[in-house]
């Protein structure tokens, strides 16, 4: 029974998205039942058959190599701040990480490590291949597919680095599909801490984990094709030349991808900063009003009752629904970080273990608002001709991002 909600979950979660789509017409009916089915099988392939998910192991074994590396670097340059050994005995766990000294860097090295391959020629011929096998599957171009897949391992900054050259040369649609992709996904930087925080309560938390990363690409290409459908005929990445490099030498293009990628990181900085000051700004505000159901009205509560109904949709018993649609709310206005710190202290009759499995998919991906800031910082710098657009873009996003985790917690609770 549980499973036919879900199923009807599926429907109803599309038609949200064609309702909340900019152009319902002109939206591909072949091209999103091609999409459907190939995020099923997916699906099916990687939770039937868990050796397919372990082989992405080694390709997240290289994400770790890159954050090792840049921890190795601002070890150096910060000390402990930067992720270095600390002076002093830790008293609260966790309390160690900081995020502009120790995450938020990895950007850097990354925007040198894409200036280089660009400048070596090694990126073009990759966007090409992508081209060819995506428009000939899913219709979309190899720069938009190249973003989408490197999502599956890297976080909403850093997989657009590897096409940021093709940005100004992309749609409006394409530029959407980079951001929903961006905003359904996790990092693999952050895919350790969550599969142990949920390990105690979910078996096999890890493999879920990157399942739900793998499965975050087709799902975000079906959800952004139906919200903003594609009305050009080109495809960036296909027909389209490749970008120069504008790199003299390989010591050049570290110069230069360093400048960029600085750039990039204090954009991020602020607009994270602003963002969350104003989340919090808000519900001191909405703070005021007189509780309900004891309890001070915020923005978290009123999207949890927004989610409840979503909740429910992905196949979650209607008693157990309200609890996850406030940790969706959570997961929303704060971070899934925190979202997926309330489900581990759940106690074991709060979600069923079928309930806490939709949930872990449901909320892997960064579609919050703090999430926000970073993507308009970082993609504005790297397009600063493309920043209305991203601008314009930006809530409608998140709203296709959590759209897309939740159609993936829904087809999960089909097949379990």
């Amino acid at each position: 029974m549980l499973q036919l909600q879900s199923a009807a979950g599926v429907v109803a979660l599309l038609a949200i998205a064609w309702m909340l789509g900019e152009n319902r017409r002109a939206v591909s009916l072949r091209q999103a039942a091609i999409g459907l089915a190939v995020t099923f099988v997916t699906a099916l392939a990687l939770i039937k058959l868990s050796f397919v998910a372990h082989a992405f192991g080694a390709i997240n074994d290289a994400v770790g190599a890159i954050a090792a590396a840049s921890r190795a670097g601002t070890s150096f340059v910060f000390g402990y701040l930067g992720g270095g050994a600390l002076p002093f005995d830790l008293k609260t766990p966790g309390a160690d990480f900081i995020l502009a000294f120790q995450a938020l860097p990895i950007v850097l090295v990354m925007s040198v490590l894409t200036t280089l391959l660009f400048y070596w020629r090694v990126l073009p011929p990759v966007v090409r291949g992508m081209a060819f096998v995506l428009e000939r599957t899913l219709g979309v171009g190899g720069a938009v597919g190249l973003s989408t897949a490197a999502n599956i391992f890297l976080g909403m900054v850093e997989a657009p680095l590897f096409v940021r050259p093709y940005l100004a040369q992309m749609t409006r649609s394409e530029l959407f599909l980079v951001m929903t992709g961006g905003m359904a996904g996790i990092a693999g930087t952050v895919l350790v801490l969550y599969a142990t925080l949920l390990a105690p309560l979910i078996p096999d938390a890890a493999a879920h984990f990157v399942i739900a990363s793998v499965l975050g690409a087709p799902a975000a290409i079906l959800v952004s094709l139906i919200m903003v459908p594609e009305t050009s005929d080109r495809r960036t990445g296909g027909a389209l030349g490749d970008p120069d490099a504008h790199a003299t030498s390989t010591m050049d293009a570290i110069v230069k991808g360093t400048s960029s990628g600085l750039e990039l990181l204090l954009n991020i900085v602020a607009m994270l900063l602003v963002l969350v000051a104003l989340v919090h700004l808000a519900n001191a505000i909405l703070g005021v009003l007189p509780d309900i159901g004891g309890a001070k009205i915020s923005l978290q509560r009123m999207l949890g009752l927004v989610m409840a109904p979503v909740c429910w949709l992905m196949g979650l018993p209607w008693p157990e629904a309200v609890t996850a649609g406030s940790l969706m709310g959570t997961k929303t206005v704060l971070n899934e970080l925190i979202a997926y710190v309330e489900l581990s202290k759940l106690g074991t009759d709060a979600l069923d273990p079928r309930s806490r499995l939709i949930m872990l998919y449901a909320m892997c991906g960064f579609a919050n608002f703090g999430s926000l800031g970073i993507m308009i910082g970082g993609l504005g710098t790297m397009a600063p001709e493309r920043r209305d657009d991203i601008n314009a873009l930006g809530v409608k996003s998140i709203v296709s991002g959590t759209i897309t985790t939740c159609l993936m917690g829904a087809i999960v609770g089909v097949l379990t």
